[in-house]
């Protein structure tokens, strides 16, 4: 078990890195993650979710936000209608809707209830709309990014047994043929 959670861990990191190639994430960002434990040991979401598998990926994203200062969202399960775990500075800086409730694995999900108990002063938010995300075990987290999503690729598609995607967001384009844009590298730092 231990060596299948040092797994994660590392695909998760891998994921994180390849990320932060497509779009350099900083303090000024949101990174949503939307996880199913569950999905990740091969199960169906929502069926059994485990603490374990959840401070694994937990640990990647935590070493990834204290190297680049990026705020982390993380998405709760349907039965908390998909709202978000984030810090309370986040959800202040950014006039986010606080919701009253404490995610637990059984509603909530494990990644959530987790991040709620790791988190310096976490809050729950009703929604957000972030710069980028992470999805393991397709939970859908798009109603929670910016417009224009921009998916990315990159040579992980799994994290452990749970199918991984990954976005992007970019301002959108507007004035049609006759406008200019900048160059394509500076479209992602806002």
């Amino acid at each position: 078990m231990m060596d299948e959670l040092c797994d994660v861990s590392q695909q998760v990191s891998q994921v994180l890195d390849a990320l932060q190639k497509a779009m350099t994430l900083s303090s000024k960002h949101v990174l949503v993650i939307g996880t199913s434990t569950s999905e990740v040991i091969g199960e169906h979401i929502g069926s059994s979710g485990t603490v374990e598998v959840a401070n694994a990926i937990y640990q990647a994203l935590e070493a990834f936000r204290q190297k680049t200062g990026v705020q982390l969202a993380f998405q709760c399960c349907e039965h908390l209608n998909r709202a978000l775990v984030v810090e309370e500075e986040t959800a202040e800086k950014k006039g986010l809707t606080q919701v009253t409730v404490i995610p637990v694995r059984s509603a909530g999900g494990a990644m959530a209830a987790l991040a709620y108990q790791k988190m310096q002063h976490p809050v729950v938010v009703e929604s957000i709309k972030a710069d980028a995300g992470i999805d393991i075990g397709d939970t859908f987290i798009g109603m929670h990014l910016k417009e224009v999503v921009v998916p990315l690729r990159c040579e992980i598609t799994e994290i452990g047994n749970a199918h991984v995607t990954f976005a992007k967001t970019r301002p959108k384009l507007i004035g049609g043929e006759r406008a200019i844009y900048p160059e394509k590298e500076t479209i992602n730092h806002f």
